[in-house]
């Protein structure tokens, strides 16, 4: 039962509409503390990492604090995934919270000025900087390649002017800039989408292999791109993990996965799947 990781969704509000991100067409909602607390209760055994995140900014949650605060009590090492725009406001409750790994997607400044582009990075190196010297695994996201074009700005440049003075080990998918900080980089990829074309059924996938999701009202998917819980397994709310992740849906994909077989129509229509 033991999973590298669960993602698990505190909220579906964000603050941001970029273009590479659908959304989600689900009702706006916030997981309480009380609802917290049961899930990380369940998935005790089930992993030691979580990752605050599906859908939604966390750090437009007011409770985030308390949450990594919370999981971190209970034995757990806990991550988050934000687009950084929040992080001048709200950086230092992250950084006394006891978070484990921030992921900081500096991809998702796609409107303003370029003054106020250049604010946003700034804000999101001073946070990563901060971080990682306090012992935070810091990872700056480039995942929508040529995302800053037709701006008088190189992002890339910007980093690594700003940490010209750290050491750059390179690697196949990002830099190790220094310990605790990295960088990753990737071409945008399509988000499975019932509405797109089959791709065809010969597809691998991670999920339910190392990880899968919790949305914000307990619903189990397997992987944290099923962001209208279109492969919904069962509810965590209400249900133990074991049953939901023993369901005959939930081993037909995995034993579908080990065989390179989608058993799921959403799992067909993935571009993010055909990566591996």
């Amino acid at each position: 039962m033991m999973y590298s990781r669960v993602y698990v969704e505190i909220t579906t509000i964000c603050n941001r509409n970029c273009t590479f991100c659908p959304g989600t067409k689900r009702e706006p909602r916030r997981m309480s503390m009380d609802e917290f607390m049961r899930i990380t209760e369940k998935l005790k055994g089930v992993t030691e990492y979580l990752y605050l995140h599906v859908m939604g900014e966390p750090l437009t949650h007011p409770l985030l604090p308390e949450f990594i605060r919370y999981a971190s009590g209970q034995g757990f090492r806990v991550a988050i995934t934000t687009n950084g725009t929040l992080l001048s406001k709200r950086g230092q409750e992250l950084l006394e919270s006891g978070v484990y790994k921030v992921n900081i997607s500096i991809h998702s400044f796609e409107e303003g000025s370029d003054d106020a582009y250049h604010q946003y990075i700034s804000d999101c190196l001073r946070f990563a900087d901060a971080a990682s010297r306090a012992g935070i695994l810091t990872v700056l996201r480039l995942w929508n390649r040529g995302f800053d074009e037709g701006r008088n700005i190189n992002t890339l440049a910007l980093l690594r002017e700003y940490f010209s003075q750290e050491e750059w080990s390179e690697g196949s998918r990002g830099s190790r800039i220094r310990s605790k900080l990295h960088l990753e980089y990737g071409e945008r990829f399509e988000w499975p989408d019932m509405e797109k074309k089959d791709r065809g059924n010969e597809v691998f996938c991670y999920g339910l292999k190392d990880h899968f999701a919790v949305l914000c009202d307990g619903r189990v998917i397997p992987c944290c791109l099923d962001r209208e819980g279109e492969i919904t397994l069962g509810n965590l709310f209400t249900q133990p993990p074991e049953e939901i992740l023993s369901s005959s849906r939930a081993v037909c994909m995995k034993q579908g996965f080990q065989k390179r077989q989608a058993t799921e129509e959403l799992c067909r229509k993935c571009g993010y799947a055909r990566r591996f």
